[in-house]
């Protein structure tokens, strides 16, 4: 929100369509932000219930640890969701207002990517949730996969890809670890779709010609999709375990 807000407040702009200086900044800012703040959220919702005992409460009840667990992440996405729509909501209209303006299609990219970005590192703070068995333990685990996929992941995979013996094997590497890194795949998903992918280089042209087609975006729809039901699954396996 703050980001948006001191962008069209502040920064001299042009009027942005597609991918720009101006979204590139917000997508860049959202990445780092946006990521830290749902796995604490997260992460600390599911492991205060173990802590002070409302989930040995509720197992009481003829409950499944999969609905519970459902119903938290169900709870906390329309909250995320609420707060997302909103700070973007009152950026757009001073954008419009004060600033030098934004496409709607871009606009609306923007939101798209910061809830999926949100959807994401809520599944995984559900995952931290189900490991942890307070919220000092998930505060470390929540910030060390956030620093170990936002900050230097980057790095990582610079040095991964200089120890490769094949150039051959860069291509198909790159785009391996790409879909590995959620933060990185969405990343790399929405600057694409905004017809910004020439900007990741030569090594990415045939995730460019399947981003864009009418079957990279099904099978990006269908990875979210799975990705969201195998989380609920293996985090009520994994809240079984603990008890």
């Amino acid at each position: 929100m703050f980001t948006s807000i001191s962008l069209a407040l502040y920064a001299n702009f042009p009027a942005s369509v597609g991918y720009s200086e101006m979204t590139g900044t917000v997508i860049n800012m959202t990445l780092y932000l946006l990521p830290l703040t749902t796995l604490l959220i997260g992460s600390f919702s599911f492991t205060s219930d173990k802590e002070n005992g409302e989930w040995g409460l509720l197992s009481t009840y003829p409950i499944s640890s999969y609905t519970f667990l459902f119903g938290k992440w169900l709870g906390l996405f329309i909250i995320l969701v609420t707060v997302i729509f909103f700070s973007y909501g009152l950026s757009g209209f001073l954008i419009g207002f004060f600033g030098p303006g934004i496409s709607v299609a871009t606009f609306f990219f923007l939101l798209l990517f910061s809830t999926l970005l949100s959807i994401t590192y809520l599944n995984i703070s559900l995952l931290i949730g189900a490991i942890a068995k307070n919220r000092s333990q998930a505060l470390i685990i929540g910030i060390s996969f956030w620093f170990l996929t936002i900050v230097i992941w980057p790095m990582l995979l610079i040095s991964t890809l200089s120890y490769l013996p094949s150039y051959k094997m860069i291509q198909p590497t790159m785009e391996v670890l790409t879909i590995l890194n959620p933060a990185e795949f969405i990343r790399v998903f929405t600057i694409m779709r905004l017809g910004a992918g020439t900007a990741f280089g030569a090594e990415y042209d045939q995730f460019i010609t399947w981003i864009n087609g009418n079957s990279g975006l099904a099978c990006f729809v269908g990875f979210f999709i799975a990705w969201i039901v195998l989380a609920i699954l293996v985090s009520g396996y994994l809240w079984k375990r603990s008890e």
